[in-house]
């Protein structure tokens, strides 16, 4: 089977699960690469959007080793009709759990036939210099991975003769998933340095979930705030931060315990 156009469906808050899938795009040599942005909050106005025809590589970060609840309410609006589709998680060196899993899961209930499952690395949203996790990565040994994935799932496709013909994988993971049980996080969120703070709206502009807010200060609706880090992340004068005792013990711990380099995984 002979695909000219692959899509690629991403939530990705700090840019790390667009770069890896624009990876494994060009390793699959598609003559056209069409983005379906997730990331932002119009998507959760999105009409559902039928998508047929192309392969597709749906991408999320994993959070508390799971599918982000926010992505997983916008991939809902991707209506597929066994349109085979590779799956992506990316996750910050630690551990991506159930998340590969659920994405299946998430997938095969929209109409998608998962060829291929893909585990990589991204760079912790709580990552800094002084905490390193995963820092810059993806890498160049990143990137290279993602496109020799993609190589290896263009060779499946042209294998095929029908899709009747596609064997599908099976992600490890556990059912039912792992609990994440967020009532002690859920009035946590990013705070704003006033005296560095310029207001220039960048952060507003990157929120996935629209709970910043720019008036005579910078403020924040710390309930929607899901704690992806985009705007600690992308500030210019470095006034977003994330200071709470609860969650500088967990991050202390996951940046001390988990040093050691994990590299991708893939499932064909």
């Amino acid at each position: 089977m002979n695909f000219d156009t692959v899509k690629l469906a991403y939530f990705s808050p700090t840019g790390t699960t667009r770069k890896i899938l624009n990876g494994i795009a060009e390793g699959f040599g598609a003559e056209n690469v069409r983005q379906i942005d997730l990331t932002l909050p119009q998507m959760d106005t999105l009409v559902s959007n039928e998508v047929r025809d192309d392969l597709v590589v749906l991408g999320v970060p994993v959070y508390e080793g799971r599918v982000s609840r926010t992505a997983i309410a916008r991939l809902k609006r991707l209506k597929a009709d066994h349109t085979p589709a590779v799956i992506v998680v990316v996750y910050g060196n630690r551990d991506f759990e159930d998340a590969l899993i659920e994405l299946n899961d998430l997938a095969r209930e929209s109409g998608f036939l998962p060829v291929g499952a893909g585990a990589f690395i991204g760079e912790h949203s709580f990552a800094n210099e002084n905490r390193p996790m995963a820092n810059g990565r993806p890498d160049a040994e990143d990137i290279a991975a993602a496109k020799a994935f993609g190589s290896k799932i263009r060779a499946k496709m042209n294998d095929l003769v029908s899709i009747d013909e596609m064997s599908l994988i099976e992600p490890p993971g556990n059912r039912p998933y792992i609990d994440r049980d967020r009532s002690a996080m859920e009035d946590k969120a990013a705070s704003t340095m006033d005296e560095k703070c310029t207001l220039c709206g960048e952060c507003a502009s990157l929120c996935p979930v629209g709970a910043i807010t720019i008036e005579d200060t910078v403020k924040t609706d710390n309930m929607a705030c899901i704690l992806c880090n985009a705007c600690v992340k992308h500030c210019p004068e470095g006034a977003r931060v994330v200071d709470d005792p609860m969650i500088n013990k967990i991050v202390n711990w996951v940046s001390k315990n988990f040093q050691a380099r994990r590299e991708p995984e893939t499932f064909i």
